[in-house]
């Protein structure tokens, strides 16, 4: 009897630190065909809603069961990705361009829990605050050097360092955080993330870059009306 404890309490020791996940569980991997229909069948996936705005790789995003590529049709390709060799996306107000690496771009990591992003940052650049709902951010200095923090949400205190180039920091998921430039050189940044598609609010875009009324994003942060008018203005809000 006492082996057979014993036993039991290896196995589930073992699985206490295995990554759970029900695509791990059932079949080895589900390409998401994004192109397919919405069926009951599949994995979760969340799917780009491309709409006009100020910076085109900030479109809004809805979930819909994403069925899996016919197995008879995957290939390589399809566990390949190349878009993170190029800057990405300039976001101009910020000094900074993005690439990402999430399911709606490499459909190949769909169900498998992790994403990536690559950030090229010149000097005086930053990355606004901004969270990621769906899974936690480690951040790896490629080149040069940034100032890494985030904003604990349940003490309001900021944990701030300054990183190199090989240093890592963890940024737990959900809680506002931000990157800025340090020193005279261009920073390379790369980020791997918990989830398939962690998700991204920028703060900046949620309270300027939509047709909340001016009045009252003016009565829940008190900035000045002239003030939000001319960040609406910058990043294509209205009202």
């Amino acid at each position: 009897m006492a082996k057979a404890e014993l036993l039991l309490l290896d196995v589930v020791s073992t699985l206490s630190v295995l990554p759970f996940s029900s695509l791990a569980l059932y079949q080895d991997f589900c390409i998401a065909d994004l192109a397919a229909s919405a069926t009951p069948g599949g994995y979760p996936c969340t799917v780009a809603e491309h709409k006009q705005g100020p910076e085109p790789s900030f479109a809004s995003t809805k979930l819909r069961p994403c069925p899996c590529k016919p197995a008879k049709d995957v290939t390589a390709d399809d566990f390949h990705y190349g878009g993170l060799g190029s800057p990405g996306t300039a976001l101009k107000p910020f000094k900074i361009s993005l690439g990402s690496a999430i399911v709606t771009t490499f459909p190949g990591l769909n169900g498998l829990g992790i994403s990536a992003a690559r950030m090229v940052m010149v000097p005086g650049g930053a990355t606004p605050l901004h969270s990621h709902p769906g899974g936690t951010e480690l951040i790896y200095v490629v080149e040069g050097s940034v100032v890494s923090g985030f904003i604990s949400a349940a003490l309001n205190r900021v944990y701030t360092k300054t990183l190199y180039a090989g240093d890592l920091m963890v940024l737990p998921r959900g809680q506002l955080h931000f990157q800025y430039s340090h020193g005279n050189a261009t920073a390379v940044t790369l980020s791997s993330f918990s989830s398939d598609n962690p998700g991204l609010q920028i703060l900046d875009f949620a309270l300027f870059a939509n047709d909340l009324p001016t009045e009252v994003v003016n009565k829940v942060t008190t900035l000045d009306e002239l003030q939000v008018i001319k960040l609406k203005a910058r990043f294509g809000g209205r009202g």
